[in-house]
């Protein structure tokens, strides 16, 4: 006999909770029983093994965020004790890029593991085809159903004010953003346009922001961590928000797709093919690393009208939706189970 939706346990496991992991928390929350498993790296603490064996032994469905070492043991377990497994994935945990030095992929350990979760858990769910993609590069022997992020739009929407002169970009800064996420060029492009603000928003991790600010011009702010509502307010004041990323796994779910929400006009690496994904024809694209090429495109997106704003909202709107995601989810755990 089938189970009810509100009968219906789900282990939800994660390591941070981040926007995107925080929303689709939310979203299962609202039609099953969900219990959170915050497990943070392994360190063969048999403890951390006892926490995840009691909480799969307690689930009906595992939904797990990453594939990372954790998530090999919770698809182990969730083999051994027959329930169901969902992995989210995409990012680190699928990539192999040597030339930034990126990627869970880079050490065989992690790749045999991961390879081992793709091919065992129940359902993979990369949340882009970038993402889907690189999980097919590793095996294809993979129950796959890609469902992009949501952006809460009711949340991130503008603020009825004039837009400023101002370019945005969000991200930790830490070492191994440096390269990955075109921080150099983003400070690079502002020393092109001394008259405009740029803003780098985010937590300091590391003595990385001590060179970012000794190579940036005085227009540049270094924010540091600031809460969801001030962010926002970043978001609702800026005209532009640069992603110049080498490799990235999605945007839509993160900050891209927040600064679109709020009408910011992106400008984008097109290196990182996944941001296309998100921006389609409602932004600008430039060579990776080239500051000239984004500090022309940052001025030519400081011109647009307004209505490519509107446009971009317009976009995450319809195809990013938070109801979207949510009816996917829940339509996925309902088949598992019934299957």
């Amino acid at each position: 006999m089938s189970k009810s939706k509100v009968e219906i346990r789900i282990l939800f496991v994660y390591s941070v909770l981040s926007s995107f992991v925080s929303r689709d928390l939310n979203l299962l929350e609202r039609h099953f029983n969900v219990r959170r498993l915050r497990l943070r790296t392994y360190r063969r603490n048999p403890l951390i093994l006892f926490r995840m064996i009691r909480g799969v032994l307690w689930a009906d469905v595992v939904f797990s965020w990453f594939v990372e070492t954790n998530a090999f043991f919770i698809v182990l377990f969730s083999k051994i004790l027959r329930k169901k497994s969902v992995i989210v994935v995409g990012g680190f945990g699928v990539a192999k890029v040597p030339e930034i030095s990126y990627g869970a992929l880079l050490n065989p350990i992690y790749a045999l593991r991961t390879k081992f979760v793709l091919e065992n858990a129940d359902k993979i769910l990369p949340f882009s085809k970038f993402a889907m993609k690189e999980v097919l590069n590793i095996s294809r022997k993979v129950y796959i159903d890609m469902i992009p992020l949501a952006c809460d739009v009711e949340k991130f929407k503008p603020g009825g004010r004039k837009k400023e002169n101002m370019v945005l970009t969000v991200c930790i800064v830490k070492v191994g953003n440096i390269a990955r996420k075109g921080l150099e060029t983003f400070v690079e492009s502002a020393r092109l346009l001394p008259e405009i603000k740029f803003v780098l928003i985010g937590p300091h991790r590391d003595y990385s922001i001590d060179y970012l600010r000794k190579i940036s011009p005085p227009n540049v702010e270094f924010t540091g961590y600031v809460f969801e509502k001030e962010l926002i307010g970043w978001y609702q004041r800026a005209k532009v928000y640069c992603q110049l990323s080498y490799q990235e796994g999605e945007g839509a779910g993160g900050a891209l797709g927040e600064a679109m929400a709020c009408e910011c006009i992106p400008v984008v690496s097109s290196k990182a093919v996944a941001l296309s994904e998100t921006v389609g024809n409602c932004g600008f694209y430039v060579p990776y690393g080239d500051s000239k090429a984004t500090a022309e495109a940052i001025k030519s997106a400081l011109n647009a009208s307004s209505i490519f704003g509107k446009k971009g909202r317009e976009r995450i709107r319809k195809m990013f939706s938070i109801e979207r995601r949510e009816k996917r989810l829940s339509n996925l755990i309902n088949e598992l189970l019934n299957a």
